[in-house]
Order: structure tokens, then sequence, then C-alpha cells
């Protein structure tokens, strides 16, 4: 079981949900905690103010769901897919995703503080107006990826990959452009000067 940033191990659980078909069903208003998740599949599911704490997902589908002002804390997701999924103003603080794949998600504000997201292929997720401070991106692959308007201070970024990715916006102050890839991202006036700054140049009008 992956551990999550500066090293606190998953929390254990309590009870098991297993090959359940929850696809196109609505988890609005649902708690769960403790509890693992194995081979569930919630494709096309949704959720309005569910609640997961301390939940472990292996291998589950979250394929085409949609998700509103719904909390995952503290939860540990494996081996699972999140393609074409909307998570908005959703709570995703302390989770650790491990091999997961996540093309075509789209996040939209909501708190990702916390998150361990080492190695994750995010090239074709978006992510906007979204809480990611002190997250895990050791060495993340965003090539092509959204991160707009994205809180990422204090944020692990080193030997991420962040060729062509929309970063406007966003707080890269904990940046180092020497252990990141960086080319052709797309960057605000503000950000070229703190990037430039960082390489040790001295920006004059």
């Amino acid at each position: 079981m992956p551990d999550r940033v500066n090293g606190v191990p998953a929390p254990p659980t309590d009870s098991v949900i297993e090959f359940a078909d929850w696809d196109g069903d609505d988890l609005s208003g649902r708690v769960f905690e403790r509890v693992a998740f194995r081979d569930v599949d919630m494709t096309e599911a949704t959720s309005t103010g569910a609640t997961f704490v301390e939940c472990t997902f292996r291998t589950t589908r979250f394929n085409a769901s949609t998700h509103t002002d719904s909390a995952f804390v503290n939860c540990t997701f494996v081996n699972s897919s999140f393609f074409d999924a909307t998570f908005s103003g959703c709570k995703f603080v302390g989770s650790m995703f491990e091999r997961c794949s996540f093309d075509l998600m789209k996040v939209e504000g909501g708190d990702w503080s916390l998150t361990g997201l080492p190695g994750a292929a995010l090239g074709a997720a978006s992510f906007v107006g979204v809480r990611m401070r002190e997250a895990d991106l050791t060495g993340a692959r965003c090539e092509g990826a959204t991160l707009r308007d994205v809180d990422l201070a204090g944020a692990m970024l080193h030997s991420a990959n962040l060729v062509r990715a929309d970063l406007r916006g966003s707080d890269l102050s904990t940046l180092d452009p020497l252990v990141v890839q960086l080319s052709g991202a797309r960057v605000d006036i503000t950000q070229a000067v703190a990037i430039a700054t960082a390489l040790g140049l001295n920006v004059a009008p």
C-alpha cells in the first residue's frame, strides 16, 4: 500500500465492497468510512455531497462518472480508472493514487491538497481552479495537461514533465525550472518573470 505525503501510511479498512455494479447509480449523500472497494464499477455514476473517508479503491472504474461537492478524504486509489470522469468542487485532501489512469479527467475547483500523484500520467487531464497545496507530483507526466489557476504552493514537482502544459494563472512559486521539463509550456507574464528570476536572470524593462 502506498504511503502519503510525508510518509504517512494508508489507513486500515474495516469492511469490504467487492464486485459491485454501481453503473449509473446516484450516490448522493451517501457516507462510507474505511471501506475497501474492490473491482467496483462506478461507470457513469453520479454524486452530490457523497463522503468517502479513509477508503481504499482497487481496480475501481470511475469512467464517465460525475461528482459534485463530494469528498474523498485520505483515500487510496490503486489501479483505478478515471476516464472522462468529472469532479466539481470535490475534496481529495490527503488521498494517494498509484497506477491509476486519468485520460480526459476534468477537475474544476475543490481541494486536492496533500494528494499523492507521483509519476501519474496526467497529460490528458484538466485541473482548473483547484487547490493542490503540498501535493506530491514528483515525476508526474503532465505533458500537454491543463493546470490553469491551480494553487501549487509547496507542491513537489521534482522531475515533473510539464512540456506543453497550460500553466497560466497557477502558483509556481516552488517550481525549480532546473529540475522539471518546461519546453513549450504556456505561462503568463508574471510566471515567466518568476521562472526567469529562478534561473538567475536579471529581468528589467
